[in-house]
């Protein structure tokens, strides 16, 4: 698991977010307000399974399985899908995320090989 935040030249205050190996423990993205500009998603090791990426708007405590996601991104097996809203999508307290193998509230289990994620935010 390697995680990093990088500035971002464009859009102004962007950063990106990458973790090699996001799985069922929540990241913290952002800590506070802001907007989401593009996600990417390799579930290119996971080639004969999907994965859910789950994300939430919130600065406060996530319990995987039981907080509802304000967003969630099936992701086939064996692929690498970007994701960019137009404009951007706008969340109010701050950014988390997890990938498990379960869509929904209650899925919980992470998948069996790593699944890599970026995002740009401000």
């Amino acid at each position: 698991m390697a995680q990093s935040d990088i500035s971002l030249a464009y859009p102004a205050n962007a950063h990106q977010f990458a973790e090699t190996a996001l799985k069922d423990t929540v990241a913290v993205v952002k800590g506070s307000a802001g907007t989401l500009y593009a996600v990417e998603v390799d579930n290119t090791l996971n080639p004969n399974a999907a994965s859910f990426l789950k994300m939430w708007d919130t600065a406060g405590a996530v319990t995987l399985g039981t907080t509802a996601p304000d967003w969630i991104v099936k992701i086939p097996g064996g692929s690498k899908p970007v994701s960019l809203p137009l404009g951007g999508v706008a969340f109010a307290a701050g950014l988390k995320a997890a990938v498990v193998t379960v869509g929904g509230t209650g899925g919980i289990v992470a998948p069996t090989s790593n699944v890599g994620v970026r995002i740009v935010y401000s």
